[in-house]
């Protein structure tokens, strides 16, 4: 089934436009009626006017980054591969005090839409009212919540309430919709909602209402719905983690995320789970989906989309979670795999809580509800690929190639059918695939199918995963391939340990067909293609009947020309980095940070558990006992333009300018990160507040952390902004 809706053709293409460094672009106009195209979606991928694409999603809160960051910061996102913009509207962050809506500052919506319109980004506005997105009360006020109304229901106080939220909203979207010329495509109603949708169905006709006519509307597929919505008027999400600060267990490894890094059929795996189960709600229970009569003994004919595809990790008090730059691939490139045409990373960028004005805006066991972990303060890092700061942690640069891989091989890639050679997780033999299986190769294919089930000839990608989170997977040799009636290469390879990859397999290049390579495609535009050769794999190609080993080159010297087309062989820091015109941070004069003690720590606050089961945060008081150290700031203007890292040991760190709260940390191994540039310029010093580390603590460090009771600054620099 395909669902018509209508697209801007200008602010469509300037979001898929190539990933090079943001150049100020002319504001987006409404094109005439007779302009527009139709964009329908079928169980595939979105298209335009009949042609597929695979957009790359990434979640920033804006309430959660200053106004005066934003545009440089969406820059970044486009830079790095992002096409579309997904964001919360947190009613509290909005409507704390009832009545009183706030949209000064980081909290008007409107100015950052107009700022994604002038880059040319899409945005899914995710409107709530429930949220979570580890706010306090899920985002609800607490004037909401303490007023008797019964919460996430059609109850006609609660919805009369959203009414009026809406149509706030609404107002900072008027003229900014997508049949407007506007960034606004979609939008998300409420999260994680597990009940009758029923009232699902009622937000979106309040949005209706209200006036947010939009090509298509979202929800998070999981959990599964009691009772469903009718086929086609939301399309459900997915999502999936490598770790989650959720998980009750405090130890290493805990939950099924390792489920992440296996292709799998949809149809087989579980439903639920710690990871979310991304392909499991998508294909598996029709009669919760709902489908068209004619499909209800086949898959629903959504298409397999992400919102929340881990692009980090938050930490909570009980649970202090370090992400790897490889966890993101990995699981990016196994979604692929699995059949997925639209990666959504939450989060993409990372931020900080605004100051409430009632209370703090974080979630805690001690909130009335969504009381489930505790959570910092003020940060929200989220180890994502941008961070807090908008800091560029590696797999910023990491998750690139396969970006432009889905942009410039989107079309091709959107309809092919995903193909699981390996016994499933649970396969009808009765095999059972378990966590840190290394007895075989991970991988799977995409190709499309024919009528007759013959697929020689055809297209094809091949996906390699040879990584899971905190398993030693073994190099995997003599490996093989047989494809669409092609076998390769022609000796047995090694996949190294820790490899991702995609191989081509009978890839159309301009007018001539590649038979195979054993290297990955990046991207291709402008007569010429780019393929990544992966460390330890020998670049091998074949066209024409003829098997070719490449020795990569340059990225101005081609090494073959075929169908017209330049073939160029890159490393991966090449591909990392490819069409990216940024500019380098200039290096740092050795400006003189000086950190003194000026108290010891006063005797350790018992730590006490939780509504939730697991370990409490501290609160406001027990920083009274914490060690103090002074931080003075170098005065240079060029200093205050900078990044400050705090090395240092500890259980929870507060930093503060004026004797008011500006940013925390739990810590887990990494370092403590401030902006300078967000402080006033008449702030010399800070003080830093660390509450030590205790012997046998109910808390999950990683084996990055140093655990050794007590607490110490191990050191403190300036380093340059990105």
């Amino acid at each position: 089934m395909k669902c018509k809706v209508i697209l801007s053709v200008l602010a469509f293409f300037a979001g898929f436009a190539s990933f090079t460094a943001a150049q100020p672009t002319v504001p987006l106009t409404a094109p005439e009626p007779a302009q527009v195209p139709t964009v329908t979606w079928d169980r595939h991928s979105l298209m335009l006017d009949g042609r597929r694409v695979v957009p790359v999603m990434g979640e920033i809160h804006y309430s959660r980054v200053p106004a005066n960051e934003w545009q440089q910061e969406i820059q970044k996102m486009k830079a790095g591969g992002v096409t579309f913009i997904a964001t919360y509207v947190f009613w509290n962050h909005i409507e704390e005090q009832q009545g009183i809506f706030d949209w000064s500052g980081q909290r008007c919506l409107r100015r950052f839409l107009e700022l994604c319109r002038q880059e040319g980004l899409p945005v899914c506005l995710r409107i709530g009212p429930y949220c979570h997105g580890e706010a306090r009360c899920g985002g609800i006020p607490d004037w909401v919540v303490s007023s008797g109304c019964r919460l996430r229901s059609q109850d006609p106080q609660f919805l009369s309430y959203v009414e009026a939220l809406y149509r706030q909203v609404f107002t900072q979207v008027q003229g900014l919709l997508w049949k407007d010329g506007g960034p606004v495509i979609a939008c998300q109603f409420d999260n994680e909602y597990g009940g009758d949708g029923a009232y699902l169905m009622a937000l979106k006709e309040i949005a209706l209402r209200a006036g947010f006519d939009l090509p298509f509307y979202t929800r998070t597929g999981w959990p599964a719905l009691r009772k469903p919505t009718p086929f086609g008027e939301m399309i459900p999400l997915y999502g999936d983690y490598a770790d989650g600060f959720w998980d009750r267990n405090t130890t290493e490894g805990s939950g099924s995320y390792w489920k992440a890094f296996h292709f799998s059929s949809p149809l087989q795996l579980p439903q639920g789970g710690e990871a979310m189960g991304a392909l499991d709600n998508a294909n598996a229970q029709p009669s919760t989906l709902n489908p068209p009569p004619s499909t209800l003994n086949s898959p629903p004919a959504y298409p397999y989309f992400t919102c929340e595809l881990g692009g980090g990790m938050m930490t909570s008090y009980h649970r202090r979670v370090f992400l790897y730059p490889e966890d993101a691939y990995a699981m990016a490139l196994v979604k692929l795999g699995c059949g997925s045409n639209l990666l959504g990373y939450y989060m993409y960028h990372g931020g900080t809580n605004p100051d409430g004005h009632l209370t703090d805006l974080n979630e805690k066991q001690r909130t009335p509800v969504t009381n489930h972990n505790d959570l910092p303060v003020k940060t929200y890092d989220f180890q994502a690929p941008l961070g807090e700061f908008g800091q560029k942690y590696p797999h910023y640069y990491g998750l690139r190639p396969l970006h432009l891989f889905m942009h410039d091989f989107g079309e091709l890639l959107a309809p092919m059918e995903a193909t699981f050679p390996l016994a499933p997780l649970s396969s009808p033999k009765g095999e059972t695939i378990v966590k840190g299986d290394d007895s075989r190769l991970r991988w799977s294919y995409r190709t499309n199918v024919s009528p007759s089930g013959d697929e020689r000839g055809t297209a094809a990608f091949v996906f390699v995963n040879n990584y899971e989170r905190f398993a030693s997977l073994s190099a995997k040799r003599g490996v093989q391939f047989s494809v669409c009636g092609v076998t390769f290469p022609r000796r047995p390879l090694t996949i190294p340990a820790g490899t991702m990859t995609v191989f081509p397999v009978n890839l159309p290049i301009g007018s001539a067909l590649l038979t195979y390579a054993t290297a990955q495609p990046v991207a291709q535009r402008d007569g010429k293609v780019w393929f990544e050769q992966k460390d330890g794999i020998a670049a091998e190609f074949c066209w024409d009947g003829k098997v070719r080993t490449i020795k990569r080159t340059s990225l101005t010297e081609p090494f073959a020309t075929l169908g017209g087309q330049q073939l160029f062989l890159i490393t991966t820091n090449q591909a990392e980095h490819l069409f990216l015109e940024e500019k380098l941070p200039q290096a740092l004069p050795e400006f003189k940070v000086s950190v003194s003690l000026v108290r010891e720590a006063g005797p350790s606050r018992t730590i006490t558990t939780g509504v939730a089961k697991v370990a409490e945060e501290p609160e406001d008081a027990d920083f009274e006992s914490a060690a103090i150290y002074r931080i003075t700031l170098p005065t240079e203007a060029a200093a205050r333009q900078s990044l400050l890292q705090i090395r240092y040991r500890g259980d929870v760190a507060r930093l503060y300018a004026q004797g008011r709260l500006i940013d925390d940390n739990f810590y887990n191994g990494r370092p403590f990160l401030y902006g300078l540039w967000r402080l006033s310029p008449d702030v010399k010093e800070l003080e830093l507040r660390i509450l030590p580390l205790q012997a046998d603590m109910p808390v999950y460090f990683p084996r990055e952390a140093d655990t050794t009771p007590g607490q110490a600054v191990l050191g403190a620099a300036l380093l340059p902004r990105e």
